[in-house]
């Protein structure tokens, strides 16, 4: 892979916020049978060979915490080399191995260092010679046009600065000065298992007002120019996701933990040489709104939707346009998230909150091939879990998030999300891979509790204005029971010893019961208490109705309103509609007064927001379980290791629902149900229960 290589830097300053160039001559003199490129670059990297570039992916290469894992790219690029003299070329950005800004504590990394190379192109000719170019002392190093990037604050390119044909054969570099030998990132180095990230989409301008550009949808990316102007003139673009009253970009919530000069901005300069195209390199943001200043007469500009390119499994839709519109504002919330990680928003932040993407894997799950991706992320749990289990709010972390922003509710996406994969997919390779760290994490629930209650970090948060707020020690001790439940059901799927964690989980059942639950009422007396005791199991079978019937009052008592954080917005759903009450849950979406879904999306919203008041991110995915409830309750694909079952939620404002899943599909309206499985299964339509046989299966509801 790296046997010979080096790595290399061309800037000995971590202060610098501006991109080397690096380059590398070669000659060919045989058949190429095949060329096989192992590269990392850190913290970004973008290459080249004969001045093309070898890929489309960007953002290269995934962040992880460097100093104990550091990811390398394999490509073949056998097609982009020809026989003869031949030119690597290397552009580095800082990315997160270099974070230059007061961030997350990011810039005191142990990792953090200045951009770094490491690159090893074998190529094996027709005659079975092996030629190997690796990266040393002797590559030539030079500063780019980019003066300076930061992965969330913003990039800074002077085209005067460009230096033409850098990255081709026929170029003098011997004015530029050696490469030189560095220390490492530290971390083992592995090959990146996840769908690359990239440019998926180009939006155009849905409307202009003065100098604000409105796209139309809230995306994670860039914006490329086209411009003609004046050398030394300066093209500022201003990144947001809201307007003032008066037109003008709101950036004031986006920019609340950003201490930097750049906030979201990139800045152009121009060369002055006819028309020019742009777009940033080592930075993407958050925005539906971009204002330009300084912009000329002759001037062009269009979005980059940019993320991970995770490929759709789900559809859902349906009569209402008003779910509709939901689904779609969870699917963009949940894809302009994933940048290597599940981030809770894609700008001021860019952290991978576990309770975040705890509470949206199963909506996430329905709708994409993501497996691998949290395979990719749950690595990086291993390598920030302290020797005591112990974990921080953020993942990868370089230190930040231990003693706060963490907690059961958080933490516990070590145990559930590989849980999810197993239960959705049937694949155990990420409860086999994450086992120990599993049990470590128990160990250290263990040694927090106290007569067998949990009550540390953070609970239903994000709760509306005013909410009757549940205690974290309810649902701390709920997802203590929870993670015992589950690690004796994964123990099972892996043959191993179950019952110690089955004995846990009936003492945190009782302590539970005991300390919290009186008269049928779950301590708080709130939706997202009485809905936990209820998702969580925590009452027991004969009691369910009852505080079913109670929590549907508590919605009803609220005008059909949610009262709940992420935590009851998560169990709230599944507590109503398994006992009746889809109908409930349904006029609580709809509700077209604030805090509700609809509310949202009425008040022009196109992903889902941090807050039900909309004070903070508008691009958040943590309040995406709605659109879960979607499949599996209104379209009624309910999947398990031991089978699917269909069983759709007739809602009296629905005309008609229409799902897919994998190979899975789903119609139903007034007169007919049709279903189409891979699969034999069973279909349960007001409690009569028909067994389906693989294909499509058509019934009349004249049947039921």
């Amino acid at each position: 892979m790296f046997e010979k290589a080096k790595w290399i830097g061309g800037q000995d300053d971590i202060k610098t916020a501006s991109s080397p160039l690096f380059r590398k001559t070669l000659t060919i003199g045989n058949t190429i049978k095949s060329a096989v490129l192992n590269v990392c670059g850190l913290g970004y990297g973008v290459y080249y060979i004969n001045g093309k570039r070898v890929t489309k992916d960007v953002l290269i290469t995934p962040f992880t915490r460097f100093d104990k894992r550091v990811l390398y790219n394999t490509y073949d690029v056998r097609e982009l080399l020809s026989e003869g003299e031949n030119c690597i070329g290397v552009m580095l950005g800082n990315g997160w191995y270099n974070d230059i800004a007061a961030t997350w504590d990011y810039e005191k990394a142990d990792w953090r260092h200045y951009p770094k190379l490491i690159f090893q192109l074998d190529i094996i000719y027709e005659s079975n010679e092996i030629q190997s170019i690796v990266s040393n002392s002797s590559w030539k190093t030079a500063d780019g046009p980019i003066i300076y990037n930061h992965v969330r604050c913003g990039e800074l390119y002077d085209a005067r600065m460009e230096i033409a044909g850098w990255n081709e054969v026929d170029f003098d570099d011997n004015l530029w000065r050696n490469a030189f030998v560095c220390r490492g990132a530290g971390g083992v180095f592995e090959p990146v298992i996840i769908p690359p990230i990239r440019i998926v989409k180009t939006l155009s301008v849905k409307s202009k007002i003065g100098n604000v550009y409105d796209f139309g949808q809230n995306i994670s990316g860039w914006v490329k120019i086209r411009v003609k102007g004046k050398r030394g003139s300066e093209i500022k673009i201003k990144y947001s996701e809201r307007l003032n009253a008066d037109g003008s970009i709101d950036t004031e919530n986006i920019n609340m933990f950003n201490f930097d000069e750049l906030k979201h901005t990139d800045i152009y300069i121009l060369k002055g040489e006819g028309t020019e195209e742009w777009e940033p390199s080592f930075v993407y943001h958050g925005f539906r709104y971009v204002e330009v200043l300084n912009a000329t007469d002759d001037f062009e500009i269009e979005a980059r939707v940019v993320h991970t390119d995770i490929n759709i499994i789900g559809e859902f839709e349906c009569s209402d346009d008003m779910l509709n519109k939901i689904h779609n504002a969870a699917r963009w919330s949940t894809l302009t998230n994933y940048h290597g990680i599940p981030t809770d928003c894609p700008h001021r932040e860019q952290n991978g909150w576990t309770g975040d993407a705890l509470l949206s894997a199963e909506q996430a799950l329905m709708n994409y091939d993501i497996a691998q991706c949290y395979k990719k992320w749950l690595r990086d749990f291993k390598d920030v879990q302290r020797p005591n289990g112990q974990l921080p709010g953020i993942i990868p972390t370089s230190a930040w998030g231990y003693n706060w922003g963490s907690g059961p509710a958080w933490d516990s996406a070590i145990i559930l999300i590989p849980y999810y994969i197993y239960f959705y997919t049937g694949d155990k390779s990420a409860i086999e891979d994450m086992w120990d760290n599993m049990k470590l994490y128990m160990a250290y629930l263990d040694s927090m509790s106290e007569d067998d209650i949990v009550n540390f970090g953070l609970g239903d948060w994000c709760s509306p204005e005013n909410a009757k707020v549940c205690s974290s020690d309810v649902t701390d001790t709920a997802y203590y029971y929870v993670d015992a439940k589950i690690m004796a059901y994964c123990a099972k799927a892996l043959g191993r010893e179950s019952k110690s964690f089955e004995e846990l989980a009936a003492k945190i059942k009782k302590a539970f019961r005991e300390r919290f639950i009186n008269d049928g009422i779950v301590e708080g007396d709130c939706q997202t208490s009485i809905a936990c005791g209820i998702y969580q199991g925590l009452y027991e079978p004969k009691e369910i109705p009852a505080a079913a019937a109670y929590l549907a009052k508590l919605v009803e008592e609220k005008d059909y309103h949610i009262d709940c954080g992420i935590l009851g917005t998560k169990y709230i759903f599944t507590a109503l509609s398994d006992n009746g009450y889809a109908d409930i849950a349904y006029k609580m979406v709809v509700n077209p007064t604030m805090p509700s879904y609809a509310y949202w999306i009425n008040s022009g919203m196109t992903t889902l927001c941090e807050d039900w008041e909309m004070k903070s991110s508008l691009n958040h995915h943590m309040f995406s379980e709605v659109d879960f409830w979607f499949y599996k309750y209104l379209a009624g694909i309910q999947i398990s290791p031991n089978g699917l079952v269909i069983k759709p939620c007739f809602i009296d404002g629905l005309k008609w629902v229409r799902a897919k899943y994998k190979d899975i599909e789903v119609f139903w309206n007034k007169e007919m149900i049709e279903v189409k499985a891979p699969c034999n299964c069973t279909l349960i339509v007001r409690d009569k229960k028909i067994k389906l046989s693989e294909g499509v299966n058509t019934y009349s509801m004249e049947e039921f």
